[in-house]
């Protein structure tokens, strides 16, 4: 019987054995991940400076890092660098997932590239690096999974080469396991394409949807984990939605795959809250930016109002959200603490009308435009003349820094002098320049124009007393208030000074002189963009 312990422990050896031989070799494999981000806003010497190519690579390598799982060590963030110093970096790369992969572990290649390029080569400032050559130095990586993505112009011939097409989805079959090899190339257009940049985005149009995708706005399953396919599907669709709006026209991404075996990656990872993140949680209905600190920070992300998934895993802080109804903004500004999960409430959100942001760029429309109708009361002309009171008619057209207001105005004065009783009649068309300045409650306007005015006396009186029609000449400065109310409605108030100058008439057609007369208007009424 003093063997029987020596049987049962060489059985339980066995059955470890067996255990190992039969479990699923990426079950005890370590996934080690690798990054080369690149970015330049110099191109050629008759290429304009991109504004956002730079920071689009930088947001990559910080999403990369806080969800995807590459770590600090592993990720090269190159910015405004050479042709000869981006090959050293990818060469060194390419040594270093070679001596550091052993049979235990699995290893992930990721080279993001945001800047200018054409069909052949992407432009280092004024030096090239061919597409060629960059290819093969992905392609050529012992990486088990390599993946090049290119947010550039005509980047498409990277795929083009063997026959890549623009594709409505990204339909390849990935799961969190890394079977095999995998190599894939994602590009931001097609071969004949402009990428484009957006100033409201701070970014260019492919990868600020890619981030969004992989912060969360891709999870259309809900399993908490972006994958390449999710994240390329979601980045497309948006691209090219949000592009067919632009001058320069629609942007197809590309992307041209070999995958073997089941070779398939996880991005990110968005389910689980780490230390000094947090969630943000949208209604449905809308489509939601959040911009990081206040409303000229950059734009973290995006949630459309098709898009599934509702939440986003973001860094622990204060965030502005905007929220896109049909005539008008949502914004208001939200702290999320980490480790936490915030839902947005449209409640707590404050309402903007699209007319007033346009002044201030805050959205896609450039310009608004409207009617006003206003009571009017003006400062007597004469020294026995009583106040003049009518109505005034407009129309306003807003840019986003300087508006234009054209209007026509009457209004009458009745009184009486030296046994005689007049009616004196003001009509004037005026058109002024103007300047808004947007406070948290109003708007304040103030302008500067002219116009001409047709003054109007009729007389009654014991004796024979003809009409009197007299032009006048004007200059106008104005100060107006606009307060928004729902539905693009606005109340107007303001004062308006004007300088009449006329040929003002003693007693006889021959006795007259020219008089510069000044008058202030009052004007209180409502209007509504468009």
């Amino acid at each position: 019987m003093r063997s029987l312990p020596r049987i049962i422990a060489v059985i339980i050896a066995v059955i470890l054995v067996l255990f190992a031989a039969l479990a699923p070799a990426d079950a005890w494999a370590r996934v080690v991940r690798y990054a080369v981000i690149i970015g330049n806003n110099e191109g050629a010497a008759d290429e304009g400076t991109l504004r956002y190519a730079e920071r689009d690579a930088t947001r990559v390598a910080d999403t990369l890092r806080d969800l995807g799982g590459f770590h600090e060590e592993n990720t090269v963030v190159l910015l405004g660098k050479g042709t000869a110093a981006v090959q050293r970096v990818l060469i060194a790369m390419n040594a270093r997932v070679r001596s550091a992969s052993s049979s235990a572990d699995q290893a992930v290649l990721l080279v993001y590239y945001s800047g200018h390029a054409d069909a052949d080569a992407l432009h280092l400032g004024d030096e090239r690096l061919e597409l060629g050559q960059l290819r093969e130095l992905v392609r050529g990586s012992s990486a088990d999974f390599r993946m090049l993505m290119l947010d550039s112009c005509r980047s498409g011939t990277l795929t083009r080469v063997k026959g890549a097409r623009p594709t409505e989805s990204f339909d390849v079959a990935l799961d969190e396991r890394l079977e095999g090899e995998g190599l894939v190339f994602l590009t931001s257009s097609s071969a004949n394409e402009d990428a484009q940049e957006s100033d409201e985005l701070r970014g260019s149009f492919f990868t600020h949807h890619f981030i969004s995708g992989l912060i969360g706005a891709a999870d259309v399953d809900g399993d908490g984990a972006i994958t390449l396919a999710e994240a390329y599907r979601y980045a497309y669709e948006h691209t090219v939605r949000a592009s067919s709006r632009t001058l320069q026209g629609t942007q197809h991404p590309t992307f041209e795959f070999d995958l073997r075996g089941q070779g398939g990656i996880t991005l990110t990872q968005v389910g689980e809250v780490a230390n000094g993140r947090a969630r943000l949680s949208f209604p449905e209905g809308r489509t939601y930016l959040v911009f990081a600190g206040g409303p000229d920070g950059a734009v973290v992300s995006e949630v459309g109002v098709r898009d599934v998934a509702r939440t986003v895993n973001v860094r622990a802080g204060r965030y502005f959200v905007r929220a896109r109804a049909r005539d008008h903004l949502l914004e208001g500004t939200i702290t999320v603490g980490s480790g936490g999960t915030r839902r947005v409430d449209d409640r707590a959100l404050t309402r903007v009308e699209y007319a007033r942001l346009a002044r201030k760029g805050g959205t896609e429309r450039r310009r608004a435009q409207g009617p006003t109708l206003a009571y009017q009361l003006r400062t007597p002309l004469w020294r026995r003349g009583g106040l003049c009171q009518g109505v005034r008619v407009g129309h306003t057209l807003e840019a986003r820094r300087l508006g234009l207001t054209s209007s026509m105005g009457f209004c009458r004065a009745d009184f009486s002098a030296d046994r005689v009783s007049v009616q004196a009649d003001h009509y004037d068309l005026d058109l002024a320049l103007t300047r808004s300045f947007d406070l948290p409650i109003v708007s304040v306007g103030v302008g500067l124009g002219g116009g001409a005015s047709l003054l109007r006396q009729t007389f009654e009186t014991a004796g024979i007393a003809p009409p009197r029609n007299t032009l006048a000449g004007h200059g106008t400065a104005l100060l107006s208030l606009r307060w928004d109310l729902p539905r693009g409605f606005f109340v107007l108030s303001g004062v308006a000074a004007q300088v009449l100058i006329f040929a003002q008439q003693r007693g006889n057609e021959a006795d007259a002189r020219t008089t510069a007369v000044p008058v202030a208007q009052l004007r209180l009424g409502l209007g509504k963009w468009f």
